[in-house]
């Protein structure tokens, strides 16, 4: 589990529309093997519960860098049913299972195996994952992303993914005409924005 990558704004990585689960799993649900392991290396304190410090812990980036906080505390958040700031096992295998498709789709980005995204590569992901978004704003995202080196990592990537998944579906409930066009207060503007950041 030490790297992830990419996503559709139609589509979660390897299919489907991504939502994060919604309901609580049947009381005799079986967790994968490998899922367990993992809970009980990343869950230090034997509290049951993960929190972001403790999957920030465990998760390395293609720099060997820990996830970044903004990283592990929206996956937490995804996935956090209870909404308690903290994950069970179940919902940690949920989150698991995520960043290892994250990483296989990341992969496919990253062709020159460097364990980071460049601009080209960035470009080709998102236009691959059906987004037309304009070189300018590419370079926008790779700089906000990393100033000094202008390299998108795995835990970027994600993040940079989610912001805007979770923009496309905020403008395609908004976009009632389907036409690409959408009237928007400023205050439902800064809800969106600040749910997003």
């Amino acid at each position: 589990m030490s790297n992830g990558g990419g996503y559709n704004a139609d589509a979660q990585p390897g299919g489907g529309y991504a939502a994060p689960p919604g309901a609580f799993p049947p009381q005799n649900a079986q967790v994968s093997p490998q899922a367990q392991q993992w809970f009980a290396m990343v869950n230090r304190d034997r509290s049951g519960k993960i929190n972001s410090e403790e999957l920030q812990a465990a998760l390395i980036n293609g720099h060997g860098q820990k996830f970044s906080d903004n990283a592990c505390k929206r996956m937490i958040s995804m996935f956090d049913n209870d909404a308690s700031g903290t994950i069970d096992i179940y919902e940690f295998e949920k989150i698991y299972n995520y960043i290892n498709q994250w990483l296989q789709v990341f992969k496919t980005y990253d062709q020159d195996g460097s364990g980071h995204i460049e601009e080209g590569e960035l470009t080709q992901a998102f236009t691959q994952m059906g987004f037309a978004l304009t070189p300018e704003f590419i370079n926008f995202l790779v700089k906000k992303s990393d100033p000094n080196n202008k390299e998108v990592s795995v835990d970027q990537f994600i993040v940079l993914c989610v912001q805007v998944q979770r923009l496309t579906e905020a403008f395609r409930q908004r976009d009632t005409q389907q036409n690409g066009t959408i009237t928007i207060s400023f205050g439902d503007l800064l809800a969106i924005a600040i749910r997003n950041m």
